[in-house]
């Protein structure tokens, strides 16, 4: 249950920055739940009330989509959600059974807007969306993010939520989006401190686990961008992009690391005095410099 109310968090999160921005579009905007398997329906309970903050906001449709098979008994949850909110009628929702998301879209007309989809491992990510937040089996990061490659999404992060029953599961994020892959790992560390659950670094190969704070332990970012730099020197500015892209971790904990591997000779900076700006080239200690 913990791990479902990070990822349930998480998502919440997700809609309140996308939201403000995205529902003004002159063709709607959409939010799509999607799986092969089975939605949580407090997970959708928690869309429709996140959605339903922005109700005096929209100018246009807002079309909420719930796709999985077994859906029994959840059009009347949400349908009981929305009386208790008093939702506007630009605010849409629909449950569909079935598997054919793209099909499903298409037919509500919410195809054209902007999109945010929350989908699972099971579904073929063959849509146009925004943004995409996506659950799979932990230890799957690398197949999970060459499909939101592939669905031009090339802006991604991905986090292992490690629980202390041993129940793992990974949550991945997909954008174009600098801005939002910003706002979405800026979230991740700013969500309260869930009892029993940790993050892991999909792509640490010591596979360290890391408590949910502000303020994150750096060991696991240190060793990767030790690793990154025992391939060539980097800027700063590529070095708190490697991280921000390819780690679970901030852009500006990269900064912090490198501070702290400078101050502790790991790395030297070219040139040597001054602030230590993007343009600042960084090498392994002893390494000829390189580009």
């Amino acid at each position: 249950m913990s791990i479902r109310a990070v990822t349930r968090e998480l998502l919440v999160r997700c809609v309140d920055t996308w939201a403000p921005g995205n529902l003004h579009a002159p063709h709607g905007a959409a939010f799509l739940y999607a799986s092969g398997r089975g939605i949580d329906h407090d997970t959708a309970e928690a869309a429709v009330r996140a959605f339903a903050e922005f109700g005096d906001r929209l100018r246009g449709r807002l079309t909420l989509l719930f796709v999985a098979p077994g859906t029994e008994g959840l059009q009347a949850r949400l349908a009981e959600v929305q009386r208790e909110l008093s939702t506007p009628a630009g605010l849409a929702v629909h449950v569909v059974p079935g598997t054919n998301f793209s099909a499903v879209l298409k037919a509500a007309g919410a195809a054209s807007g902007p999109l945010l989809a929350m989908v699972d491992d099971s579904v073929d990510k063959n849509f146009k969306a925004a943004l995409v937040l996506l659950t799979a089996p932990a230890g799957t990061w690398e197949q999970q993010r060459g499909e939101l490659l592939r669905a031009g999404l090339e802006l991604t992060a991905g986090v292992e939520l490690v629980e202390e029953d041993s129940q793992e599961l990974l949550i991945g994020f997909g954008t174009r989006s600098g801005k939002s892959l910003e706002a979405f790992k800026g979230e991740l560390w700013a969500l309260d401190e869930y009892a029993g659950v940790r993050y892991r670094d999909p792509r640490d190969p010591e596979g360290h686990l890391m408590d949910i704070s502000l303020e994150p332990n750096p060991g696991a970012l240190r060793r990767e961008l030790l690793l990154r730099l025992g391939e060539n020197s980097f800027t700063v500015t590529e070095l708190k992009r490697f991280a921000l892209t390819d780690t679970v971790y901030r852009a500006a904990d990269a900064q912090k690391v490198i501070v702290g591997l400078l101050h502790a000779g790991a790395v030297r900076r070219e040139p040597e005095g001054g602030r230590l700006g993007g343009d600042v080239v960084i090498s392994l200690a002893g390494a000829a410099s390189g580009g």
